[in-house]
């Protein structure tokens, strides 16, 4: 009988083992505090409204912080991976960590989603970047908005200030690269760093020049800083900024000199002024509803939907490779980027997704809009 007692035991926890393996696990980078907490925060609460239940199987989502550090955030893909066996990765904020979390992915073979905007993230495709996919739109989708918008109202003369980073330098060369098509020229090229303090140098010389407009490349509350810099200063330009600053922290620090920014933003920014025929305002609304209801009202920005719209692709695709391993073995993550990169026409509330072998992000026009800094608000332009 003890034997017997002690062959029951033994096959309850095989199959209490089993079930454990059965659950999908997710692991989540993320900038809760450093520069990059504006970002981060939202993506943060968002996690907590993810499904829990994927294709009949659980979900656990561990998250930890990478305080807006470039190291930190490898040494958590690397302890997510080795130590928690996650079946997928879904971060950082940024585009500096997220493309330092690259070579982590694609050594340990697991697919990875970003929530940062850089197009090198999954651009050009690799043996590497394979394994790698993102939610923003890429700098050159947001880029294509600023110079059409640039172009309608008459403005030939840029003066670029960016982020010195990867940020900064993929938004330089991606605008430029369209900007010299277009005719535009970029009279002035500055750089500021994220935890810069004063920038009194960088927007003289940007002011020397006479722009017709002023383009800051930067994100969360620390583009504001040369935006306040030129305003103090005299500069009654336009100022265009990228969708980095799409967030209520930015309006608040920026305060007054915010006044008739223009940016692209996604389509969740502004989901309730879209009109009925927008393709996406839909799928925006039900989570501006839902972040909402949760962290209250006109707390919603597009930093929590790039997280939201990665829980949007990962509940499209997890049931496709269950159908093929199960989690917690290499071929079931395998089985996953299959998945995320056959995604077709799946909406978020960023865009409308469609994956291919070359294209690791799968937005088009649909996922964004040019707006303006109103009032100390974000008004749709038309």
């Amino acid at each position: 009988m003890k034997l017997r007692n002690t062959l029951l035991a033994a096959i309850g926890l095989a199959f209490a083992a089993g079930a454990a393996q059965a659950d999908i696990n997710v692991g989540v980078v993320l900038s809760a505090t450093g520069p990059a907490a504006s970002l981060g925060i939202p993506e943060k609460n968002t996690i907590s409204l993810l499904p829990t239940t994927i294709g009949g199987e659980k979900v656990n989502y561990i998250v930890l912080d990478d305080a807006s550090d470039t190291t930190t955030a490898v040494k958590n893909a690397r302890k997510l991976i080795d130590e928690n066996k996650v079946d997928v990765l879904v971060g950082s904020t940024t585009s500096p960590a997220s493309l330092a979390m690259i070579d982590v992915v694609a050594e340990s073979r697991t697919p990875m989603i970003s929530m940062a905007a850089s197009a090198r993230i999954v651009s050009p495709m690799d043996d590497q970047k394979r394994w790698v996919f993102k939610t923003p739109q890429n700098d050159l989708q947001m880029a294509s908005a600023i110079v059409e918008h640039m172009l309608a109202n008459g403005i030939k003369k840029v003066a670029f200030i960016g982020f010195a980073n990867a940020y900064g330098e993929g938004w330089h060369e991606q605008f430029k690269n369209l900007a010299d098509d277009k005719g535009i020229q970029i009279v002035a090229n500055e750089r500021f760093n994220p935890a810069d303090t004063s920038v009194t140098g960088q927007a003289l010389k940007l002011m020397s020049v006479k722009p017709d407009a002023v383009f800051i490349a930067g994100s969360g509350t620390p583009a504001a800083l040369p935006q306040k810099s030129l305003r103090e200063r005299g500069y009654k330009g336009p100022i265009y900024q990228t969708h980095g600053v799409a967030n209520n922290d930015f309006l608040r620090i920026c305060g007054k000199d915010c006044e008739g920014t223009l940016l692209p933003v996604g389509p969740v920014q502004m989901a309730r002024s879209l009109p009925d025929s927008h393709p996406v305002k839909a799928s925006a609304l039900k989570y501006v509803e839902k972040y909402e209801a949760a962290n209250g009202a006109g707390s919603v920005s597009s930093f929590g939907a790039y997280a939201w719209d990665a829980g949007v692709l990962l509940e499209a695709a997890a049931p496709v490779a269950l159908k093929n391993a199960k989690p917690g073995t290499a071929e079931f993550r395998a089985a996953l980027r299959d998945a995320l990169e056959g995604v077709k026409e799946v909406a978020g509330a960023t865009g409308i997704y469609t994956m291919s072998a070359e294209d690791h992000l799968g937005l088009d026009e649909r996922s964004r809009v040019m707006i303006e800094i109103r009032n100390g608000s974000w008004s749709l332009l038309k």
